[in-house]
């Protein structure tokens, strides 16, 4: 009788644990994406690069290029990868299904599954990048060829779920991002956009948009407020279907998001992730150090919190921040060479918390 007693309070005690876990499920912990670029000439190299983020909250990191070196360095870290093809070899790769195979066996191929490449973003704010020449000016239906021609050589070597295909944008693609509900693609972008768009929801891969309220707050300080800019808790600005704003990085999420349910895809599940975020520490009158630790604080905050958007409040939104290191050889305005969070030679630029136990490497 004792062991039947014992029995029946171990199954009321489990019911319990059941039901609290039921009401207070453990909320999976959410790490930060950082941008990896490599135009400097005094950069640590890539094997001490992957040992440095090893001791950070830092689990997925994106690079510009597909630099053997770098792929190698980030084998058995427990780091994903996000590879990059560059905008020069997007014509060729949607020209030639038989170039993205190639490109495939000779990038991605001898590095996997020892390092963990979770996507391919081709190219980088493509559909808005600027030439002087009018015969190199980039064809936007090459780069969705290109998406769909790396997608199906993935398939070939049935890696298409495990390695995504997206592409990273730029603001620009919006015809405007105020009011962030009735936001629309820009008009001569409309029919590309659609491709890629019912691509990406077909492929179950993120919508990557490159995010600044630093450019909008530089573009127009009089208009703006900096602590909007800054992911302040800044006075709400009101969209008119309700929304409120209290930052202007949820803004530009939610304006790309009324963009792709402009196209008619409001009902189909597409992850917005923020493919680049940052705000300098050097350049700009407002590029200062404290207002670059205050915004990559705000912002390494927000990515681990889970949270979404006055739009979709319960749709986290993945975030990589720009940039891991200051590149003394990047081209434009001082503040350009300015967005890291380490200098060279691996110290701080400023203090951010970057440490967290229950994500890759020791904490």
């Amino acid at each position: 009788m004792a062991t039947g007693r014992c029995s029946s309070k171990l199954a009321v005690l489990l019911l319990l644990l059941l039901h609290i876990l039921i009401l207070n499920p453990f909320k999976p912990v959410s790490c930060v994406g950082i941008n990896y670029g490599t135009l400097g000439n005094n950069l640590p190299s890539p094997k001490k690069v992957a040992q440095l983020l090893q001791s950070t909250l830092i689990n997925k990191v994106k690079i510009y290029d597909s630099n053997p070196q770098i792929l190698q360095a980030f084998s058995n870290t427990a780091i994903d990868l996000i590879v990059s093809v560059q905008n020069s070899l997007i014509a060729n790769l949607s020209a030639h299904p038989s170039a993205a195979q190639q490109w495939l066996s000779d990038r991605i191929l001898p590095f996997i599954p020892a390092t963990s490449i979770v996507a391919i973003a081709v190219g980088n704010e493509y559909l808005t990048t600027t030439v002087d020449d009018a015969h190199d000016r980039p064809d936007p239906n090459a780069l969705f060829g290109a998406m769909q021609n790396l997608h199906s050589a993935l398939s070939s070597h049935s890696l298409d779920r495990k390695i995504k295909v997206t592409t990273p944008h730029s603001m620009a693609i919006l015809a405007s991002s105020f009011p962030p509900s009735t936001s629309t693609f820009a008009l001569n972008l409309i029919p590309v956009m659609n491709d890629i768009v019912s691509f990406l929801a077909d492929t179950n891969s993120p919508f990557m948009i490159n995010a600044y309220p630093y450019f909008a707050y530089r573009d127009n300080p009089t208009s703006v407020s900096l602590d909007y800019a800054l992911l302040g808790n800044a006075t709400g600005i009101h969209d008119p279907n309700g929304y409120v704003y209290n930052n202007m990085l949820d803004a530009q999420i939610d304006a790309v998001r009324s963009a792709i349910a402009g196209l008619g895809y409001g009902n189909r599940s597409i992850e917005i992730t923020v493919s680049e975020s940052g705000w300098p520490s050097k350049g700009n009158p407002n590029a200062t150090p404290e207002n670059a630790r205050l915004y990559n604080t705000r912002l390494i905050e927000r990515a681990q919190s889970n949270r979404g958007t006055p739009m979709k409040p319960k749709d986290r939104v993945e975030i990589f921040v720009f940039a891991l290191f200051n590149e003394n050889e990047k081209e434009g305005e001082e503040s350009e060479r300015n967005f890291g969070l380490f200098n060279a030679d691996g110290s701080r630029v400023y203090e951010v918390n970057l440490r967290c136990e229950f994500c890759s490497g020791e904490g």
